[in-house]
């Protein structure tokens, strides 16, 4: 029988983090733990700390009785079992946490890497250097983007604009021109401006821009109209998606942006975000992955559309203080490793006991 275990972690972040809609000082990573036998699986998510109350409630009952090598079978019992609870949001992380766990335990107790598991498309995932927050000054924002172009070799790039709501347009700007300037004419720069702004703030940033290449959640990612209106006036490509917790979101979404994003912590898992991979598929459309790195390796590999995985600050620091062996994306890219089963990661218990929070 498979047991789930589910705890989190609330770690400080190392200087104040703000993006155009949000603030916050702290990250909290939601573990689960999914045993059978003398083996144990790893999933996690980044939210509340009261996801582990729905795992167990909810969660570790539902998947009673589901064999080990049969992880869509455990996700579609706990689709069924939040129905009253509620999907989107909190459930639907729960549910990715658990459904990552399972993958990572059936790849586990057949002693192979998961993405061999998967299926393996291509043996490396290009990555893009995530963070340039609105609290940065422009001392911090040049350190962070010359560490990830110059020392990593990372040749695209994210900040953080629509600064205050979308009110200060000019340091939105100033900021995306010290960026250029940092990372050179090559390097591809990105700008994810979380929903701060409307349609025509949007395109009128992004056409003085300074070759901006990708424009994030440019208007808030439920307003489908407003997307599409951006896609449409603009030469950098829009994305958006990071908020979809089910695959009808992005049937929704699909035509709305040149570039979905999918984040296997919300989405519901491994098995669902390679379903909306198939989706991406079918309508010619690359995926990006959000956030969550290293829980995205592998996934990314085995489908035959993944454009990048998000190499997010935040998250980057999280995953690197509680799990040994994770990856360096020197060159731009990471590769999953072969040497270790599942994920190839190992959870720090004794180093994380000092975050636990639930």
């Amino acid at each position: 029988m498979i047991r789930l275990a589910a705890s989190a972690y609330t770690i400080p972040t190392d200087a104040p983090e703000a993006d155009g809609t949000l603030t916050w000082a702290s990250t909290t990573l939601v573990l689960v733990e999914a045993s059978f036998e003398a083996t144990t699986g790893i999933g996690w998510t980044y939210g509340p700390a009261a996801i582990t109350q729905t795992i167990a409630d909810l969660l570790a009952p539902a998947v009673h009785g589901i064999g080990v090598l049969d992880p869509p079978a455990a996700h579609e019992r706990m689709r069924r079992a939040v129905r009253n609870a509620g999907r989107p949001g909190m459930c639907s992380m729960a549910i990715s946490a658990v459904d990552c766990a399972l993958w990572d335990l059936k790849a586990r107790r057949l002693r192979l890497p998961l993405h061999r598991l998967l299926g393996a498309v291509t043996e490396e995932v290009p990555v893009y250097g995530s963070g340039g927050f609105t609290t940065y000054d422009a001392t911090r924002l040049r350190e962070q983007l010359g560490h990830w172009t110059g020392e990593k070799g990372i040749p695209r790039v994210k900040i953080k604009i629509g600064e205050a709501w979308g009110t200060r347009e000019a340091r939105d700007l100033e900021r995306l021109w010290i960026a250029r300037d940092v990372i050179g004419a090559d390097a591809e720069l990105y700008a994810d401006a979380n929903g701060a702004y409307n349609a025509k703030q949007a395109i009128r940033v992004a056409e003085e821009a300074p070759g901006l290449r990708w424009l994030e959640e440019p208007v808030s990612s439920d307003d489908l109209a407003g997307l599409r209106t951006v896609r449409d006036a603009v030469t950098c490509e829009v994305a958006a998606g990071e908020y979809g917790y089910d695959l009808p979101y992005f049937t929704r979404l699909i035509d709305a942006v040149d570039c979905p994003q999918a984040d296997v912590t919300r989405v519901g898992g491994i098995t669902e975000f390679t379903r909306v991979a198939a989706l991406a598929r079918a309508h010619g459309r690359d995926l990006s992955s959000h956030c969550a790195p290293h829980l995205h390796v592998a996934a990314m590999t085995a489908i035959p559309n993944a454009r990048h995985i998000e190499w997010f600050h935040d998250h980057v620091r999280v995953e690197s203080m509680l799990f040994d062996g994770v990856l360096d994306p020197s060159g731009g890219s990471v590769r999953p490793r072969e040497d270790a089963p599942g994920l190839g990661l190992e959870f720090r218990r004794k180093d994380a006991e000092a975050y636990r929070v639930a």
